[in-house]
């Protein structure tokens, strides 16, 4: 065995939770082709140019096309317990899975019926000794208030307890500021005891993570990076301790840092902000949690030390059951 190879089969081992990723990027090229055939659509490109994407604007309408294909309840399903398969393959114990369902145009008007088929797939996976997932449906930000609103208003109807959050994602450039637009839904899904976590700091710069922390009431954010353009906005990130789930592959293949030495998730945690490492849309960028440990880990020079801490913070920063979070906590101490 090479030393990479032993390198990520430690990482591999170190226990840790994957709290940003969505369930639209985790389908395979195979999957993808499957899919397509199924649905008599052919592929927009080339099978092994499939995941090649100018910016980010390219990438979500890929996302959009691609989760288009899926139309049964047996291949949301299955779609669920590949993603389980995907989390062991990496040693995550458990995942908040995002998932927006303005992605999913044959499942747009019929949500329950669509996690129900994911709470099977999950369901089936936890049976196989795969991990826990809960699920964190996501609004667009270009969506209006009262689509946000009658979202919110499903989730507490259905109750599902495979339903742990609410999240807001989209592109914030084309977007501009939405925060005073969905602020009213995220008090109200947390007086309903949703968790809430937003994307932000990606594509805008640090008002973006302002107005997710003071207008949304953000426990987690989910990328962040832009928050370390301003002092003050670190200092308060670090004082309030919301910990920032950071997908670095991600930022680089979409053009937020030209390389992964200038990406600033080091300067974050030296600043005393809690950080952890996810994957955003790992198929379609051609990644793993290990790869991103390892890439994080091979740039900035973490040793377990860090390592430790950082896995750390993607289990006590995750919306798994107390029970999970003791068992992943316990696991980490022994690595």
């Amino acid at each position: 065995m090479t030393q990479a190879s032993a390198d990520r089969q430690r990482l591999r081992a170190l226990p840790k939770a994957e709290i940003h990723v969505h369930l639209e990027g985790c389908f395979s090229r195979e999957q993808i082709a499957g899919l397509a055939q199924a649905a008599g659509e052919p592929l927009p490109r080339p099978p092994e140019d499939l995941f090649t994407f100018k910016n980010l604007v390219e990438f979500l309408g890929f996302l959009d096309w691609s989760c288009g294909l899926v139309h049964t309840e047996a291949q949301v399903e299955a779609m669920a317990y590949s993603f389980c398969c995907r989390l062991s393959d990496n040693g995550a114990g458990y995942a908040d899975a995002i998932i927006n369902p303005t992605h999913w145009p044959a499942w747009r008007h019929r949500l329950p019926e669509m996690i129900a088929a994911l709470d099977r797939g999950f369901t089936a996976a936890e049976r196989d000794d795969l991990p826990p997932v809960g699920l964190c449906l996501s609004l667009l930000r270009q969506q209006s208030a009262d689509e946000a609103a009658e979202l919110l208003d499903m989730m507490i109807a259905l109750r599902s307890p495979r339903v742990v959050a609410l999240s807001i994602d989209g592109n914030e450039a084309a977007a501009g500021r939405t925060g005073p637009r969905f602020a009213d839904t995220f008090r109200r899904a947390g007086a309903a005891g949703f968790r809430r976590t937003v994307h932000a700091g990606e594509s805008s710069g640090p008002d973006g993570v302002r107005d997710a922390i003071h207008l949304l009431g953000a426990e987690r954010i989910d990328h962040g990076v832009r928050a370390a353009e301003d002092r003050a906005l670190m200092d308060e990130i670090r004082d309030l301790g919301i910990p920032l789930d950071i997908t670095p592959t991600s930022n680089v293949r979409l053009g937020i840092y030209p390389r992964y030495e200038e990406h600033p998730i080091e300067r974050l945690r030296q600043h005393g902000i809690p950080v952890s490492v996810g994957t955003d849309d790992p198929e379609l960028l051609e990644t793993t949690l290990v790869e991103e440990y390892a890439r994080v880990a091979g740039t900035f020079g973490w040793n377990d030390d860090v390592l430790r801490t950082v896995a750390k913070t993607s289990i006590e920063a995750s919306f798994a059951s107390p029970e999970v979070k003791r068992d992943l906590l316990e696991a980490l101490s022994a690595w």
